[in-house]
This record gives C-alpha cells, sequence and structure tokens, in this order.
C-alpha cells in the first residue's frame, strides 16, 4: 500500500472520486495503533472492537468537518478516547455500579481475557494500572505505552502540558506502591 500522509489523506478524502477509498486508507493506517489505545482503556477485546467500530463511524460522520486545526492523528485518538470513556460511562450506568466496580470488574475481565498473554508480572502491573483514577490510567497508557509527546497528549485530552506530567507522576508513585503491596 501506498503510504499517504495524513494532509494527502485529507485531500483524496475531500477532492478524490471516491471518498469511501480514501477513508478505507485511513482506517488502515490508524486501526492498530486506535484498537491498541482503546484497549487499554476497556480492556476487553469484544468491548474494544465495538468501540473502534464506533470510533470510526463518527470519524466518517465528522471528517467532512475536519478542520486540520489539530493533526489527523491527534483528531483520531481524541474520538478513541471519547468513545472509550463513553463506553465506561455506559457499562457503569447501565448496571448502577460505582467506579471502583467498574475497575474491579475490568481487573477481572483481565484475569479471564483469552487474548492477554502476559505472565503474572505481566498481569499485575495491568492491575496496577486498572487502579489508577480514570484520567491517570489514560495518561500513563498514553505516556509509556505509546510514548506520547506530552504536547500532542494535551491536544488530544484538552489539558495542560503540566497537568499531564502531574498525572503521568502520581500515576507512577500509585504503581509502584501497588507493586510493592500486592
Amino acid at each position: 500500500m501506498n503510504e499517504y500522509s495524513d494532509r494527502e489523506l485529507i485531500q483524496l478524502f475531500r477532492e478524490g472520486d471516491n471518498p469511501h477509498y480514501a477513508f478505507n486508507l485511513i482506517v488502515e493506517k490508524y486501526k492498530e495503533r486506535l484498537y491498541w489505545h482503546i484497549r487499554k482503556i476497556v480492556i476487553r477485546h469484544e468491548d474494544t472492537d465495538d468501540v473502534l467500530q464506533e470510533t470510526f463511524l463518527k470519524v466518517w460522520d465528522a471528517l467532512p468537518g475536519f478542520r486540520g486545526d489539530s493533526a489527523l492523528f491527534t483528531w483520531l485518538y481524541r474520538i478513541a478516547t471519547n468513545e472509550a470513556l463513553a463506553h465506561l460511562r455506559k457499562s457503569r450506568n447501565r448496571f448502577f455500579i460505582p467506579w471502583d466496580d467498574v475497575e474491579r470488574q475490568l481487573a477481572g475481565s483481565l484475569e479471564s481475557d483469552p487474548w492477554f498473554s502476559g505472565n503474572e508480572l505481566q498481569k499485575k502491573f495491568q492491575k496496577a494500572i486498572l487502579s489508577l483514577p480514570e484520567k491517570q490510567r489514560i495518561v500513563f497508557n498514553m505516556r509509556y505505552f505509546d510514548e506520547m509527546p506530552y504536547e500532542q497528549m494535551a491536544q488530544i485530552l484538552k489539558t495542560s502540558e503540566g497537568a499531564l506530567k502531574a498525572s503521568f507522576h502520581h500515576a507512577v508513585k500509585k504503581i509502584e506502591k501497588y507493586m510493592e503491596e500486592h
């Protein structure tokens, strides 16, 4: 596949003869990265697939109005993050369960997930991440696993770099404490 830049993909979508083709190129370019970003938030493979599909439906609907104020990648991550968080909120509200129970449910899903192939230390690490508050967990995942710069995270999460650095620092400390205690 010819590797198009984001700018070329947007131009192909807007000005090309086949916007579906351009959209499919966008999906192919970003589906794996978005899958793993969403998966770190919602944990279950099946839920991740659903959220990824919802993400791309939203992208399809909103792409004609994409102004390019941010990078395509940043915009896609913002939509994926919002969809993943909305999914967690819907799950919590549907069963009337507090957020702490959602975290326990996610940790339980990790234990029984046939798609997770980590050893005991990796499971412990993932459980430590799941014990974090929602925002700290997302910031930690984006920084630690995706190695995303704070500037880019600030655009995606619409917050300051300083707040993100503080969230990451607190997340690391909490994870260290969890790993020592469990």
